[in-house]
């Protein structure tokens, strides 16, 4: 089964270069926009009163993966699904920022931690009814050395 996406606008960001980004959004002050292409501006009714979303978009950058990477905050290798590394076999990115404003089909937002014209494939809200759940447990995260 073979799926096709096509972008529904495009990520601006500060970083031009892989090695500039922020490790994670969570980890970024950084300002960007999500430019969203006019054909979808009816979609973005309400997006305003929303203070996080799920950004969703194309690691347009990344070439080919291994199933066993060294992620960033560690030095030994984990399977790549129980990492966020960028090479993967679908190149799909997942990030929570905090939006700041809306300007017709652009919106204003804090936390960016993509490259610079990163396609965008889906924006969605972030609720905390139904996306913040107690963790108990991070894997080789909460173990890794910290040197």
């Amino acid at each position: 089964m073979e799926f096709v996406m096509r972008p529904i606008g495009v990520i601006h960001s500060p970083f031009t270069e892989k090695a500039q980004t922020p490790i994670q959004a969570a980890r970024s002050q950084a300002m960007g926009q999500v430019e969203v292409f006019p054909e979808y501006l009816e979609g973005l009714q309400d997006v305003d009163g929303l203070s996080h979303i799920f950004l969703l978009y194309v690691f347009h950058c990344s070439e080919g993966y291994n199933l066993k990477v060294q992620p960033f905050l560690d030095d030994h290798l984990r399977g790549l699904f129980s990492t966020r590394y960028p090479c993967r076999p679908n190149p799909i990115g997942l990030s929570v920022v905090r939006l700041v404003a809306r300007r017709d089909h652009v919106l204003d937002i804090e936390g960016v931690d993509v490259l610079d014209g990163t396609p965008l494939l889906d924006i969605k809200p972030y609720m905390p009814d139904f996306d913040e759940h107690p963790v108990t447990r991070t894997g080789w995260y909460e173990t890794r050395s910290k040197d």
